[in-house]
């Protein structure tokens, strides 16, 4: 007998990081697949802008121009949805249910009283928020590719690039998250989460932007999301793209960063 209690694995060792973040993943399936509505609204709402922006007003637009390419409005403004859906599923998940967990549920200190470690809390959470905001991106990915709007085999890399979005979005949003105090503040992520989608040269060129104004939205994260799908999905690609990777993997790393620091102040101390 105690030989075989000797061979049991210690309750309280430490999990591995890969084993932590699929345990938070499961705990985060079980639990929202009886919510799959809420998936599927938040998949449809990029949708009804494809077809009544992108191809009620590519009924006036015979043609477009992005880098030297000619192709459908449709065409231009899909990649942007796109981008937008993975921003739109990543910030939904890091910041109202991320909020209610810490604020109300205590989900995160019941977490600490197991093996699972802050960091461990913060790297699941953020896979959670960056797997939700990809499968937004490849249902609405394979809308595209039903409609005719992909023009490259660089398309393969337009999922891949939906979960750095995830990624990036879900870190930074989720340390923000953990400085809110009430549900008020939710507003100010509003404010913010507007203007973003507006003005990241979804609708239109980033050529329509002159001097200062267009260097804040080349800086802003969401255009790099919309550059690095656009280009991938028209195989015209530049430059940019590389930037937008680069930007998204420093944001993304910058964002767990905070979130570990920020949960070990909140919950250990």
């Amino acid at each position: 007998m105690a030989d075989h209690a000797q061979d049991r694995p210690d309750p309280l060792v430490p999990l591995s990081p890969g084993a932590a973040m699929a345990v938070i993943t499961y705990r985060n399936y079980t639990t929202y697949k009886r919510f799959w509505k809420l998936f599927v609204t938040g998949f449809l709402e990029p949708v009804f802008y494809l077809f009544s922006i992108g191809i009620g007003v590519g009924q006036l637009i015979d043609s477009f121009q992005f880098n030297g390419q000619t192709i459908p409005y449709a065409d231009f403004v899909a990649p942007g949805m796109l981008a937008a859906s993975a921003f739109n599923g990543a910030l939904m998940d890091s910041t109202y249910n991320v909020f209610f967990k810490l604020k109300y549920d205590k989900l995160y200190d019941q977490m600490l009283a197991t093996p699972l470690t802050t960091a461990d809390v913060a790297r699941g959470e953020i896979l959670w928020g960056q797997l939700r905001g990809a499968s937004y991106s490849a249902a609405f990915l394979l809308v595209m590719l039903a409609m005719g709007m992909i023009h490259s085999w660089w398309a393969i890399l337009a999922l891949p690039a939906a979960l750095l979005i995830g990624f990036a979005f879900s870190a930074v949003c989720m340390g923000l998250t953990t400085y809110m105090k009430s549900f008020q503040d939710f507003d100010k992520i509003t404010l913010l989460q507007l203007p973003m989608f507006l003005f990241s040269a979804t609708f239109f060129p980033i050529t329509a932007f002159d001097g200062v104004t267009r260097w804040i939205v080349e800086a802003t994260p969401l255009y790099r999301g919309v550059v690095l799908c656009r280009e991938l999905t028209t195989g015209a690609l530049s430059w940019a793209s590389a930037v937008s990777v680069i930007y998204l993997v420093v944001m993304g790393v910058l964002g767990l960063i905070l979130v570990r620091r920020r949960l070990d102040k909140l919950l250990l101390t």
